[in-house]
């Protein structure tokens, strides 16, 4: 077995120079050709488990093949799913594969290996799927009854063993089902939870609830407490279109946006700044956030809400800037220290548009397609680890560093780097939350 790693190792690092000694790989094709591909084994291309011996793998797992005359070798197939082959992977007695991330069809518990001159060599070896991955939702507040889609991975639908989708435990009526989708429609009675899908191969839960009221900061229907705390009052509507109640309104449907000219904060700026405006501040009306939500995992969490945008109110200039802040950066109230002994700002807009301090952009539109939601609410998620870019959309030059960087939020659209089209934008929004990944 030694002999065996130490010829693996070697056939690795052979490989890993093949694009700089082409000539090689073309040697190899040539001596071989007009030959059947010898299979001996299949191991794990990680150097230290080359000593094991593979009879299956899961899909997307890199592996090496070794045997002789591989270097003719122009097409691998598991089951009836293509490999796309790189050249510079195969030598005469090492082929290294990816397996297709694909459920395959039908399934023969081969692996085929073909030459340019048709000669195939079958290896009995099997792919496993893993459980399906459920990893978003079109929209997490949708009401019971609507249709709504679930994303993910290894959604297979098997005749014996149908596909499942529950919330939180009832189950769901499945309308569709591709691989990495699935298409179900709300069921009554479903209540905060999470959203698990079973298959033939096993099951798994969603990392985000249905109804997800975790790490809510504004649901502006009292949750909180918490809303307008700033320099402007942006509009909360109920008219009978929001997904939960009330929403918040970014733009009025009449405002011309051009990212050209200096913002309009007056429509499209909404603020939260902790504070009041005693003497030394406190936080009696206005917490900060980091004392409602934990923020500690910041890096392993992503801001969510949702939005809605009508065909009417069409998107196509400026970026929505996401900004987190510490009182050190802005509060509403009197700048100084606060009764915890830490520095506090005054209101004021430099915090975030000098010294380069990072902000999350999003800006779904282009410049040839404006972005709405056809008045449906949908479910943004941005990994707050993202949030790297200044308000010109260049790199920010100043990071978080602590929870405490996440006492006070804003969430306004202006510039971003791109021009845009003007505009004139109405965007809803509701349930903005930080959680887990």
């Amino acid at each position: 077995m030694k002999n065996i790693i130490r010829y693996t190792a070697f056939a690795v690092a052979s490989l890993a120079m093949a694009a700089t000694v082409v000539s090689c790989s073309d040697t190899d094709a040539e001596q071989d050709r007009g030959k059947a591909p010898v299979i001996k084994y299949a191991r794990p291309c990680d150097v230290s488990l080359s000593d094991s011996m593979l009879v299956s793998a899961p899909l997307g797992a890199r592996l090496a093949f070794v045997g002789d005359n591989l270097g003719d070798v122009q097409q691998v197939w598991f089951n009836d799913q293509k490999v796309k082959l790189n050249p510079n992977m195969v030598t005469s007695h090492t082929v290294i594969v990816d397996v297709p991330n694909v459920i395959p069809g039908e399934v023969t518990n081969m692996a085929r290996f073909i030459t340019s001159t048709g000669i195939e060599t079958q290896y009995p070896f099997s792919v496993t799927v893993p459980a399906p991955r459920v990893t978003s939702m079109s929209c997490e507040y949708a009401h019971a009854g609507e249709t709504v889609t679930i994303y993910g991975s290894y959604f297979a639908d098997d005749p014996n063993v149908p596909l499942t989708v529950d919330f939180n435990g009832i189950p769901a009526k499945v309308n569709s089902i591709a691989q990495d989708a699935v298409e179900v429609v709300v069921p009554e009675g479903a209540t905060e939870g999470p959203v698990k899908v079973t298959t033939i191969y096993g099951n798994n839960e969603s990392s985000f609830n249905y109804l997800d009221t975790r790490g809510m900061m504004f649901d502006f229907d009292g949750l909180t407490g918490l809303g307008n705390h700033g320099w402007h009052a942006r509009p909360i509507e109920n008219d009978g279109t929001g997904i939960s109640g009330n929403y918040m309104v970014l733009g009025d449907g009449a405002t011309v946006l051009n990212a050209a000219a200096d913002w309009n904060d007056n429509d499209f700026s909404f603020e939260y700044w902790p504070g009041t405006w005693n003497t030394p501040t406190d936080y009696t009306d206005g917490a900060r956030l980091f004392d409602i939500v934990d923020f500690k995992d910041y890096n392993n969490m992503s801001l969510k809400f949702e939005i809605c945008i009508p065909a009417s109110g069409a998107w196509q200039a400026g970026a929505m800037q996401l900004i987190f802040a510490g009182t050190d950066k802005v509060t509403t109230g009197n700048g100084g220290t606060d009764i915890y002994g830490d520095a506090v700002a005054a209101p004021n807009n430099t915090f975030f548009q000098e010294g380069g301090w990072n902000h999350g952009l999003w800006t779904p539109w282009s410049e040839t397609e404006a972005y709405h939601t056809d008045g449906k609410w949908v479910t943004v998620s941005l990994p707050i680890k993202d949030f790297v870019y200044d308000k010109d959309g260049k790199g920010a030059s100043a990071f978080y560093a602590s929870e405490k960087d996440f006492a006070a939020f804003q969430m306004y659209i202006w510039s971003g780097g791109k021009t845009g089209v003007d505009c004139t934008p109405l965007i809803k929004i509701d349930n903005i939350r930080a959680v887990k990944n």
